[in-house]
């Protein structure tokens, strides 16, 4: 009987040990301080992106985010499949801010992709005077995004936002360029 209650014991405790390192890990990074719900609103070019089963061999990637009136948030990302002109690959889904003090963990959901307890849209990086980039990731650090308000973004300011991410901790080296389109 003792060892069993021992082993029971043991069994819980490495459950709840468990279970803390997941709870930490699903926290993530380091966000931003404080997210403008309403200005992150809009239209966002995928600049470049950790390449995953999801968004491999998509070009032309944008996401489009509306606040609803009851404050989710629209979200619709679309790319082309292979080149600029191939066919359309998109999906609609929906997020929740769930740090109501920064704005910066959202949890997103997506039909027919698996549901996650927690917050899995995390802004890292943010143009935090003029929105016109951000960067977001997620609490395992598996998708990277990062995401101006143009097709295109200035070498220096990519610059800035990779040395940004590194000093957060957040690899670099696995991000893949996205092909954009060229506005004259």
């Amino acid at each position: 009987m003792h060892l069993v209650t021992f082993c029971a014991r043991k069994f819980i405790g490495l459950f709840a040990v468990a279970g803390l390192m997941l709870t930490a890990a699903c926290k993530g990074p380091e966000t931003v301080s404080y997210v403008d719900v309403e200005r992150y609103m809009g239209q966002w070019y995928q600049i470049s992106a950790y390449e995953t089963s999801f968004n491999e061999g998509l070009v032309g990637v944008t996401a489009d985010y509306t606040l609803l009136e009851d404050g989710t948030v629209r979200v619709y990302n679309r790319g082309y499949q292979g080149s600029l002109q191939g066919p359309v690959d998109d999906i609609t889904g929906s997020a929740k801010v769930v740090d109501k003090e920064s704005n910066a963990r959202l949890k997103v959901t997506f039909p027919d992709v698996p549901n996650f307890p927690w917050a899995n849209y995390l802004i890292v990086v943010l143009d935090s005077e003029n929105y016109q980039y951000a960067v977001v990731t997620d609490p395992l650090k598996y998708t990277l995004f990062v995401l101006s308000r143009t097709p295109q973004l200035d070498e220096s300011t990519y610059d800035l936002i990779l040395q940004q991410l590194q000093e957060k901790g957040i690899d670099t080296q696995k991000l893949v360029s996205t092909e954009q389109p060229i506005f004259q």
